[in-house]
């Protein structure tokens, strides 16, 4: 007799919760995803900021699934789904199904704002982030190219639009980055006319936080130079900059995109009217109400809980994936399923080196002690032992001796500003 087979769409951190859950159960797990690694999304700043190599924040999903009997991989697109036959369109084949998860996770949302899509760079995956790191790596060496100070100055000017947790991480990465680091490389270049803003609509950074953590983020942020403009919204993004909706301008060489994001198109594949931020409703079990063999969870997955749908957050997406896991066996075993509660176990944000905000549970940590809960976190969680080594030594070297390792300009030929105007 066959065992059921359970397609899970998505490698990222929901769908490998579901697969680890399922590794004793009666079944067997496909997973099938775009790329053939699972990313450690949190640290794709760090990529950007030329701390870390992309290697030591992905690790190949085959590696992972390897290790699980009972599960397998297949890379192509997702096209579509036809519910009604069970079967999964892919870029390469179609694929039988009789259990589906999908955790095909979010993408960015630029709010149809004139101009952002277009010169906006984003972090929401490793092309992202290395397209990023080539940018202000290259406007530098363009720099050195021009004595026309107005030029220069818009070379050397970057704008961050979003005030969560990635757009502050950034700012303040890429703050440390060019007084650190650049600053030696470009002797002939004044640092002191490097501009970096931060834009955010709400009335203050990191929004989720206590009001005492998000006013101590927003002051290191200002003690290292970057500048932060909060209760303003961006209207248009052009080549000298961003117009925010105050009226004022930002000039800015180089655009960066953190202020949102909604569910992957695969939403739309699923049911005929997403809901809000283009994520798929489900109920409390996370099951589509007319097709019980169908779970989302993750981004593309709106859940309710205590009156308001759950955020879009890793650990969300990973408790998920683990309950999923538990409802597919005991389908399978003909019990009944039970409902989803999430459990917060806190939220941390970093602001550079010695500097970070954390809350967890009561606790509401600031400064050092945040900095070092925020690097014991990630670097555990962090999957693969060569790779928390890695990260910890980079960041180790990084600490003491005031180096980022991967000061490359390099990506794929046809990759975003990898043939630049101006013959740079």
């Amino acid at each position: 007799m066959n065992r059921p087979r359970v397609v899970v769409v998505g490698a990222g951190f929901g769908g490998l919760s579901a697969v680890r859950g399922l590794r004793r159960a009666p079944v067997d797990t496909l997973v099938v995803d775009r790329h053939n690694y699972h990313l450690f999304t949190p640290l794709l700043y760090q990529v950007a900021s030329a701390l870390l190599d992309p290697s030591e924040i992905a690790r190949p999903a085959r590696a992972l699934l390897r290790r699980i009997g009972n599960a397998d991989l297949r890379v192509a697109r997702v096209e579509g789904v036809d519910l009604e036959a069970r079967r999964l369109h892919t870029s390469a084949a179609p694929v039988e199904y009789d259990y589906l998860v999908l955790a095909a996770g979010s993408v960015d949302n630029f709010f149809g704002i004139e101009g952002v899509e277009e010169r906006g760079f984003s972090l929401k995956d490793l092309g992202g982030a290395l397209a990023l790191r080539n940018r202000v790596l290259r406007q530098f060496e363009r720099a050195m190219w021009t004595d026309d100070a107005n030029q220069r100055r818009r070379l050397l000017s970057f704008a961050i639009v979003g005030g969560g947790p990635t757009g502050v991480e950034f700012a303040g990465a890429l703050s440390e980055l060019i007084a650190l680091v650049l600053r030696k490389d470009f002797p002939n270049l004044d640092i002191g006319a490097v501009r970096i803003a931060l834009v955010e609509a709400g009335d203050g950074l990191l929004a989720a936080f206590a009001p005492r953590l998000r006013r101590a983020a927003q002051r290191a942020l200002e003690r290292k130079g970057v500048e932060v403009r909060v209760r303003t919204s961006v209207t248009r993004a052009d080549e000298t900059g961003l117009l925010l909706a105050d009226g004022t301008h930002v000039e800015a060489g180089t655009v960066i995109w953190t202020a949102g994001v909604y569910g992957a198109d695969l939403a739309g594949a699923v049911v005929a009217r997403p809901a809000s931020a283009r994520r798929v409703a489900v109920g409390p079990t996370l099951q589509l109400a007319e097709h019980p063999e169908v779970f989302v969870i993750g981004d593309l997955a709106e859940v309710q809980q205590d009156g308001a749908p759950l955020p879009m957050l890793i650990p969300v997406a990973m408790q998920e994936g683990e309950h999923v896991a538990r409802s597919i066996a005991a389908m399978t075993a003909g019990q009944a399923l039970q409902p989803f509660r999430y459990h917060d176990p806190g939220i941390m944000a970093t602001i550079g080196r010695n500097s970070g905000v954390a809350q967890v549970g009561p606790f509401k940590l600031s400064g050092f002690i945040g900095w070092c809960a925020w690097l014991g976190l990630h670097l555990i969680k962090i999957i693969g032992f060569r790779n928390r080594l890695i990260v910890l030594i980079n960041w180790g070297w990084e600490y003491f001796r005031y180096d980022r390792p991967v000061r490359l300009i390099a990506a794929p030929r046809g990759a975003p500003d990898t043939a630049p105007p101006d013959g740079l």
